[in-house]
């Protein structure tokens, strides 16, 4: 029999839920049939998946516009770096509000370049949050450079602003700000950390592309805005990124950089130009500029879309007892939502571990996963401190690893790398009704949690 409690709780989430689905503009007839019904059995178990549609693909292009610009790059027989990319770092720096932008081969070597740029090397620390992309820390690595961890605020799944300072020495030479899942970091307070320390700001905004705060977009905050274009990204041309600033000299090494070294506005092919720096090859095709001109056309649409969609499904499952939805700063004007996440706490499930969860998820038609390990406590670490290459530049105190590694423990962290679940971002591209159809779904699993076990 069901306890008192936990079915007045249904009873008045039932009723919370079909108010929402109302203002929605659901109607009746759906709400009455498909939202909370707690009799009904989780697919797991034999009953019906709520989602028996395929959910928008990605990536998305329309063969009548988008191949006619791949087209027009091949008949041109100009592939390399030319006027299409010109044309796309334009257009980035503009809708970013950026002075400037590069684009590079990947967001990877965004920040690869920005680093090595800002001259952040051999004997300087960097801050970065564990929870979040392993490019973050390795490029901190790949310029000779020790990353150091600050905890998360689980709520936001940032890294704490409250906890930066305790990790400030005087070899921090910049804060790494990741904003990861396309949710915004609260670069109010870290900006005003970074100046009383003169750090560097570099934003990881791989996963931020078009969030804002007070209206100004991520990336445009500090010395320099790193962005990713990969494949599965909200902003997809295959792989590419971007460097953006407002800072021409900066800007312009970074240029050199991307092209072998050779002097800011020389072309690919360029022999006689004179090199004037160490660089490397990070130039990207016309193709993929071009890809990401038509893609760029319909960022705003799906980036509104996402951004209701999400608001609508948070609001709807935030009450669902162990289920705890990201928080925003106040002052976030827009998310990107690469990722909507939520905190699971099997407690609340009759204990149902994580994965089952998840897996029951999947079984009703949702795309969810668990998300990123501890950054913090991977072997790559210690590989770098053990290599050759490190122990060229620092001394064997420097590289004790299991210091190291008491010094960056990230308890919360780790607790969420444990609650963590993620639904990937075209459910966001979805319908009203799809977001309630994942609350139903919730319901159901939280209903039947034990038969689930």
């Amino acid at each position: 029999m069901e306890k008192q409690g936990n079915s007045r709780r249904g009873f008045i989430k039932q009723n919370a839920l079909l108010g929402l689905a109302t203002a929605a503009g659901i109607p009746q007839v759906v709400q009455a049939s498909n939202l909370m019904n707690a009799k009904k059995k989780p697919a797991l178990l034999g009953g019906a998946a709520v989602i028996q549609h395929n959910w928008p693909s990605w990536p998305i292009w329309k063969p009548e516009t988008d191949e006619q610009r791949l087209l027009e790059v091949m008949r041109s027989g100009v592939w390399s770096r030319k006027k299409v990319v010109d044309e796309f770092e334009q257009k980035w720096a503009a809708t970013i509000g950026a002075k400037r932008c590069l684009a590079v081969v990947n967001g990877t070597n965004a920040l690869n370049a920005s680093l090595a740029q800002l001259e952040i090397g051999w004997g300087d620390e960097v801050i970065v949050t564990p929870y979040t992309f392993i490019a973050s820390a390795s490029s901190i690595l790949f310029n000779g450079a020790i990353p150091v961890f600050v905890d998360v605020d689980p709520e936001t799944f940032q890294m704490d602003p409250t906890k930066i300072e305790e990790k400030i020495t005087s070899r921090t030479r910049a804060i790494m700000v990741v904003h990861i899942l396309g949710l915004p970091s609260d670069m109010k307070r870290i900006m005003q950390i970074a100046k009383k320390h003169d750090l560097i700001i570099v934003e990881d905004a791989c996963q931020a592309w078009l969030a804002e705060i007070d209206h100004k977009k991520l990336g445009t905050f500090g010395h320099a805005g790193c962005f990713s274009f990969q494949n599965s990204k909200n902003m997809p041309m295959g792989e590419g990124g971007a460097i953006v600033s407002d800072d021409d000299e900066f800007m312009d090494r970074c240029y050199s950089y991307h092209n072998y070294g050779n002097p800011f506005g020389t072309t690919a092919g360029a022999v006689s130009s004179g090199t004037v720096m160490i660089g490397t090859k990070l130039r990207i095709t016309e193709y993929q500029a071009a890809i990401g001109l038509v893609q760029l056309e319909r960022l705003e649409i799906q980036t509104e879309r996402r951004n209701k969609r999400a608001a609508l499904l948070k609001s709807i499952i935030e009450d669902v007892p162990g289920i705890q939805p990201y928080r925003l700063y106040d002052d976030v004007t827009r998310a990107a939502y690469h990722l909507f996440a939520f905190r699971y706490d099997k407690g609340q499930f009759e204990d149902l571990p994580r994965e089952r969860f998840i897996e029951a998820l999947r079984a009703e038609g949702i795309p969810a996963s668990s998300g990123y390990k501890p950054l913090n406590k991977m072997p790559y670490l210690e590989n770098a401190f053990q290599s050759k290459y490190f122990k060229k530049f620092y001394t064997s105190q420097e590289l004790n690893y299991e210091r190291y590694a008491a010094n960056n423990q990230c308890p919360l962290n780790d607790k969420l790398c444990n609650e963590a679940v993620w639904l990937s971002q075209n459910v966001l591209l979805g319908t009203e009704k799809d977001m309630m159809a994942i609350a139903d779904a919730i319901a159901h699993i939280h209903a039947h949690a034990e038969e689930l076990k």
